[in-house]
């Protein structure tokens, strides 16, 4: 099965806004629509962002967490359309979405794998919009696709949780099997495996998450260190990273914030952090000039108040877009 089967494309109706805003002041009228089925974009050697949706929250069923993140991606979108943008030498394309309706988890992950490795091959930087945090296995497979293992790949996780749970005896993949998948994927392919968690609560993970965290050599910082004010420490962490990798993947799970600022989220955190602990840490390392890709994983509109979750996950776009420097990557 291709991924086209599981592809939708973009929807014109989200990127409109008010008629008499000046011309390219907002993402409304700076996004593009390509429909992969139809348009074959050209290579590009300039900085273009390419946004695609993943409607799927199969993986949280699976670990029998609440619901709805399927609709996460309109949401986001919605709510970056009204944004202001701030820079005029920025390319963003909207190029659809992957679906999973039929509860084939696997078979949309591969779907996305595909488009992630298209994207990056045409010199894109993606920006996956999620759907449940099990978009990260399918982000991943397309970003091993396009770099071979003689890149040094850096991930880092701003989550509460680790999401390195082993398979079930079934091998059925999840929201919380992620990166247990992606450090196996590293074992076989004797790759440097490079994981950073941030945000990390121990009231959101068992003891033998921390134990398998460990045993793959994971890098953590605890909630309770951001909300006890280790900047400096967090500052360094980053630094580490993007000195040690040429490559960097940055995956974003919106429920590492407290609910008073993604209310809308599969697993709330009540000591979450506030997006002030994140921002500055997400800006530092997007103008690394390292960064290959980006996800935002864990919105769910129907328990959303006020679009305060979508808002935010558009508002980290924002800073993505606004910080993402212009260096080129070797490839």
């Amino acid at each position: 099965m291709t991924w086209e089967s599981r592809y939708l494309p973009p929807d014109p109706i989200i990127w409109q806004g008010r008629n008499d805003v000046p011309a390219e002041s907002c993402f409304y009228q700076q996004v593009r629509l390509i429909n992969l089925l139809t348009d074959k974009p050209e290579k590009t050697t300039e900085l273009t962002f390419a946004l695609i949706g993943f409607k799927c929250d199969e993986g949280i069923r699976r670990d029998l967490g609440r619901t709805g993140a399927f609709e996460g991606p309109i949401a986001i979108r919605q709510r970056l359309a009204k944004l202001p943008i701030q820079k005029t030498n920025i390319h963003i394309y909207d190029v659809g979405n992957i679906l999973c309706t039929d509860h084939d988890l696997e078979e949309s992950q591969t779907a996305l794998a595909d488009v992630i490795a298209f994207l990056l091959e045409k010199g894109f930087v993606p920006i996956v919009i999620g759907g449940g945090h099990e978009v990260a296995w399918g982000h991943y497979q397309g970003i091993t696709r396009k770099y071979s293992t003689k890149n040094r790949l850096g991930i880092i996780n701003f989550d509460a949780h680790f999401d390195m749970h082993p398979l079930h005896p079934s091998h059925k993949n999840s929201a919380t099997t992620t990166f247990y998948q992606i450090a196996l994927d590293h074992q076989m392919h004797q790759r440097h495996f490079d994981y950073n968690c941030i945000g990390i609560q121990h009231a959101g993970n068992i003891r033998q998450s921390f134990e398998i965290a460990k045993k793959f050599d994971t890098k953590f910082i605890l909630a309770d260190e951001l909300h006890q004010g280790s900047q400096e420490k967090c500052f360094d962490f980053i630094d580490r990273v993007i000195d040690e990798n040429n490559i960097i993947y940055i995956s974003l799970s919106l429920d590492v914030f407290s609910p008073a600022f993604a209310p809308g989220v599969c697993a709330i955190q009540p000591l979450g952090l506030n997006p002030w602990h994140v921002i500055p840490l997400l800006r530092q390392v997007a103008v690394s000039g390292k960064v290959i890709s980006y996800d935002i994983a864990e919105c769910v509109p129907r328990y959303d108040i006020d679009h305060r979750t979508a808002k935010l996950a558009a508002t980290l776009i924002y800073e993505i877009i606004h910080h993402h420097t212009e260096h080129h990557h070797a490839t």
